[in-house]
């Protein structure tokens, strides 16, 4: 069965750091784009960062550049956010998500539950 688990999520003080997972069993991620989404309370799903199968692309919203690195290990089947310098407005529910494609795509297949992070003193 197909799944994706995501972790690493918690409460943090504003600029500080959390890394997420995702972590995919049942299938392999090789050949599978992966992107990360957040939703916070009373908003919109927005997409964060996307990464291609094979990790030499990568994608990411303004509200994140220079602070969020996205990055795949195929061989742990697992991809990661790394999140710095984190703001209160980063606080929501991370999900991560897969597509059967090369690149970067705006729709995805398969989801996560998700993850909380909270982002405040």
């Amino acid at each position: 069965q197909l799944q994706l688990v995501e972790s690493g999520g918690g409460l943090v003080q504003p600029g500080g750091s959390l890394r997420l997972s995702c972590a995919a069993s049942g299938f392999t991620l090789d050949y599978y784009a992966t992107g990360w989404f957040r939703q916070a309370p009373g908003k919109e799903r927005e997409g964060v960062s996307c990464i291609s199968s094979s990790g030499d692309s990568t994608n990411y919203a303004d509200s994140v550049k220079g602070r969020f690195t996205i990055s795949r290990d195929n061989a742990k089947n697992t991809v990661y956010l790394q999140m710095n310098s984190l703001k209160p407005e980063d606080t929501a529910v991370y999900y991560c998500a897969v597509r059967e494609a090369l690149g970067c795509s705006p729709e995805y297949d398969y989801w996560g539950q998700g993850t909380q992070v909270t982002v405040s003193s």
